[in-house]
């Protein structure tokens, strides 16, 4: 190989390498919006959207696709094409040539592996590169056989049998109703609200009108309630699951569908069930029905997608107006409690809660003070997501 092609050669690698690494600094002022200082913080310590949260490899995730999907959104309102490249390369490097997902198998009917896909019909949109859509179709395949209990609610995994997790609704059913008016006419909205219903009639505190994390069926597992199947406790972040998943589904439910209004006005009730529990601040709690809780903290992830969830619903028409405001004194709230910027105008989102669960080696019982005494973090991703989200709907 002669010195001058062999000069082109490495040149070319060292070229796809820079690329590749995404190594350039995004740089914000003290006076930019805090949508553009949060998604600036993210890309400069996480440079691949893969390496969110800290993650090793490329893992198709949630908090993967929860972050981006609100990159998508910031991209929508500013067209600024550093944001879509950021999700089209997360979507690129765990999709391959074929339109398979790296290390996915539907056998774990894992719910969470759903959520990603809501990702590619912007991209399918922008692209029409025909592996997106491919992988829409599979994760549909995967909600067809997903395992459902006994009156039809999706397991949340193959390893929780019987089991619906809140959380578990804004992993499905943006994406499945999304799919189900675009490619099948709709087939299966009443599925789609069948999931809701069952939360609805199951996991709701009959006195606070809010959700527990978890609903098991059978009432086997051992942090069930005897008598209701459900878990102890009223999380937080398990509100924000929710209402974000009325809120999200209703953008693609249609209006002249007979179970629109059904939707509408479980949003209508948990919205006005999460502003009675607000601190006196705007802001939830941990445990959000027991403020006085030894060792209960105020939590930014969770009030992060409520602020995000009635300010979206007041924008949309489906709360009241006077949820906007709400949503605005809590957003300034937000930022005074948790919210810090360095030199170089990156944040620091605190109080954020590690990621908690049920059942499990070790057990895991669920019970008020395991949420109270989980360790909190610094900027992991729902807090970081949730108040992106926010902060474009309130145009901050």
């Amino acid at each position: 190989m002669s010195y001058k092609r062999t000069a082109v050669v490495l040149f070319s690698l060292f070229s796809s390498f820079a690329i590749g690494q995404n190594t350039e600094k995004i740089v914000v002022s003290a006076n930019s919006k805090w949508s553009e200082k949060t998604a600036a913080t993210i890309i400069n310590k996480y440079p691949k959207a893969w390496q969110i949260d800290g993650t090793e490899k490329p893992k198709w995730d949630y908090k993967m696709s929860l972050t981006l999907s609100a990159f998508e959104k910031l991209y929508l309102k500013t067209k600024d094409k550093k944001y879509l490249n950021y999700i089209k390369e997360y979507a690129d490097e765990l999709i391959d040539s074929s339109g398979n997902i790296a290390k996915y198998d539907i056998k774990e009917y894992n719910i969470d592996y759903v959520n990603p896909g809501k990702l590619l019909f912007n991209l399918y949109e922008e692209t029409k590169d025909n592996r997106y859509l491919t992988v829409i179709k599979q994760l549909r395949t995967q909600i067809e056989s997903q395992p459902r209990t006994a009156s039809g609610g999706f397991w949340h995994k193959q390893i929780y049998p019987n089991q619906m997790w809140i959380d578990g609704l804004y992993m499905a059913e943006p994406f499945y109703t999304q799919y189900t008016v675009k490619y099948e006419n709709g087939k299966s909205l009443d599925d789609v609200a069948k999931q809701f219903e069952l939360v609805h009639n199951h996991l709701l505190d009959k006195k606070t009108g809010l959700p527990y994390q978890a609903w098991d069926e059978s009432k086997e597992i051992g942090w069930a309630n005897s008598e209701t199947g459900t878990s102890p406790t009223i999380w937080n972040r398990g509100i924000g699951w929710y209402m974000m998943a009325l809120v999200e589904t209703l953008d693609y439910f249609p209006k002249n569908h007979p179970k629109q209004k059904e939707l509408l006005g479980y949003l209508n009730e948990i919205a006005k069930s999460a502003v009675q529990v607000q601190s006196p601040s705007g802001l939830w709690f941990q445990v959000a029905d027991k403020p006085e809780l030894s060792g209960n903290y105020l939590e930014s992830s969770g009030s992060a997608m409520i602020i995000y969830s009635l300010a979206k619903a007041a924008d949309k028409g489906y709360l009241a107006s006077s949820y906007k405001k709400t949503a605005q004194k809590s957003f300034n709230a937000f930022v005074k409690e948790f919210v810090k910027t360095n030199e170089n105008n990156e944040i620091t989102i605190s109080n954020v809660s590690s990621n908690v669960g049920l059942g499990g080696k070790p057990f895991r019982d669920g019970t008020n003070e395991y949420y109270a005494k989980s360790k909190t973090k610094d900027n992991s991703s729902p807090a970081l997501a949730a108040f992106l989200l926010s902060a474009v709907e309130l145009n901050k």
